[in-house]
């Protein structure tokens, strides 16, 4: 093992971790903000309950999702200083902007949500709900776009003199923004967080629309208190917000396949097991590669159907692509580089760049590890079409007023309804980054030229164990903490009165 595996494995393991709370603080934020508006508009109280109800489930994934996501930060700085060095100038800036303009308007209105139902006019506390569900909103934008950037390295140029990555000016700015990458995963990442919001509150809601239902058969309670209505139509928003953003999902992922198509040929050859470059080119079914990842000697495909995915009659196969990239550098789908790249490309051959990174950019093997590329691909699409059949099922065995009985069928769905999408993003993720490798920065860093020179074995070991234990201490606490809450069910609630005695201590609502 040596400094940089195990950065890289201590990164991916408190990414893959801080991930898990992500697409449900994103989500769900706004559900509960929308949740929250009918209760105002209609005055039920039933609605009340759910606002609070999820809300708590909310909160309790929002504190985690904090403490997990400061390590990231850390990590730039201990086992990536090379990394932040080099291209500090450009992903330190919308990495800046998620903290001082997103997270505190976050942090600060979910504050105010919290301790404002009896203090803040009803309008005026719903504002602080939807502020807090934008700032979530904000941070994924200013997140997903340094990750773009990494992917596509748009808007900067490399200084010889200091030997680092910046800015082209104002307009080099904005392209982070404008970056067709980030726009796709962007779109992408939002519904995919949808389909996990959608599921949480459909598998929940039916969990205990299930265990209602079985009491008031049972004798044991009466329909009204067992609030079989509230949980019956909790079910069905969940159900629906699930399915509308499968759509979403969808086409937002093909928008992101023609995006890696143009600026990153190796990571769609990588994903379909395409060792040779193929006209009218299929979509892999299941493709077996030799030992040594050079030729498939198994293919069960769909004709024609890659080359339409990825906007190209021709896609360039993992062959064809590592024989040019030894010749000729780094090239997207369209023979050209980003500016960036191409600078970086000639101080290579020049000698004009650092010994490093101008030895490891000539000696590093462009293929990525295939058949993570491949599988996890493969992983990320199965489960969410898994999720969407069984919310589609929900629906259907819902009609005509018909409610379920509790069953292992319903506990199975009620724990594969938010589980599935929710694997889902992560193996995303995983594809994400490692179809990426051997780049930190495509076409520019290879990974091994970005690990802190001065950390040793032991130190990132260490780190990484500590890391992995606390984050699993922290995995109990959260699976503990939303079991507890979620079995309570609905709170009671009361008229909410805003009082108006200045001298009233604020009182927590949850």
């Amino acid at each position: 093992m040596d400094p940089v595996t195990l950065a890289r494995w201590q990164f991916g393991i408190t990414t893959v971790y801080h991930f898990l709370f992500v697409p449900i603080t994103i989500a769900l934020s706004m559900l509960v903000a929308v949740l929250q508006t009918i209760w105002v508009r209609t005055g039920q109280e039933r609605f009340l309950q759910l606002t609070k109800f999820f809300g708590k489930l909310f909160l309790i994934n929002f504190a985690l999702g904090v403490v997990t996501g400061i390590v990231q930060e850390f990590q730039f700085g201990m086992n990536w200083s090379e990394y932040s060095r080099f291209v500090g100038d450009i992903f330190g800036a919308p990495l800046a902007l998620e903290a001082l303009l997103a997270f505190f308007l976050e942090s600060t209105f979910i504050g105010l949500w919290i301790f404002g139902w009896d203090k803040l006019p009803k309008k005026l506390h719903l504002a602080t709900i939807y502020a807090a569900a934008i700032g979530t909103m904000l941070s994924s934008i200013f997140i997903l776009a340094a990750n773009s950037w990494m992917q596509n390295p748009v808007g900067s140029v490399f200084n010889v003199g200091t030997q680092r990555a910046e800015i082209d000016g104002v307009s080099g700015f904005f392209a982070l923004f404008t970056n067709p990458v980030f726009i796709a995963t962007f779109l992408h990442t939002l519904t995919a967080a949808y389909m996990v919001a959608g599921g949480l509150i459909c598998g929940i809601a039916g969990w205990h629309l299930a265990r209602a239902n079985g009491r008031v058969r049972d004798g044991q309670l009466g329909e009204a208190d067992a609030h079989i209505d509230t949980w019956r139509w909790a079910t069905k928003f969940g159900a629906w917000v699930m399915l509308v953003a499968s759509v979403g999902v969808i086409i937002s992922g093909d928008l992101q396949a023609k995006a890696i198509a143009q600026t990153q040929p190796m990571k769609l050859a990588a994903a379909e097991g395409l060792f040779e470059t193929k006209t009218n080119a299929p979509f892999s079914i299941l493709t077996i590669g030799d030992r040594e990842a050079t030729e498939a000697v198994f293919e069960l495909s769909v004709p024609g159907l890659l080359s339409i995915l990825a906007g190209s009659d021709e896609v360039k196969g993992i062959n064809e692509l590592d024989e040019r990239f030894k010749q000729e550098g780094y090239f997207m789908a369209d023979e050209g580089r980003q500016k960036l790249q191409e600078q970086v490309y000639q101080a290579v051959k020049d000698g004009t760049i650092s010994p490093e990174i101008q030895k490891s950019y000539m000696d590093v093997s462009y293929r990525p590890d295939i058949i993570v590329s491949y599988w996890t691909f493969r992983i990320m699409m199965g489960l969410g079409f898994v999720a969407m059949a069984i919310a589609a099922f929900v629906l259907w065995s819902l009609r005509k007023g018909r409610n379920p009985l509790p069953s292992k069928l319903i506990t199975f769905a009620a724990f594969a309804l938010p589980l599935l999408p929710l694997a889902a993003n992560s193996f995303g993720w995983i594809f994400t980054e490692m179809g990426r490798q051997p780049w930190i920065v495509v076409g520019v860093l290879p990974t091994a030229t970005a690990v802190s020179p001065t950390v040793s074995v032991g130190e990132v070991l260490f780190s990484m164990i500590v890391y992995t234990l606390l984050y699993g201490g922290l995995a109990v606490l959260e699976v503990w903490l939303f079991l507890k809450y979620v079995k309570k069910g609905l709170p009671e609630v009361g008229p909410v009165e805003v009082n108006d005695d200045p001298d009233k201590p604020m009182s927590f609502a949850y």
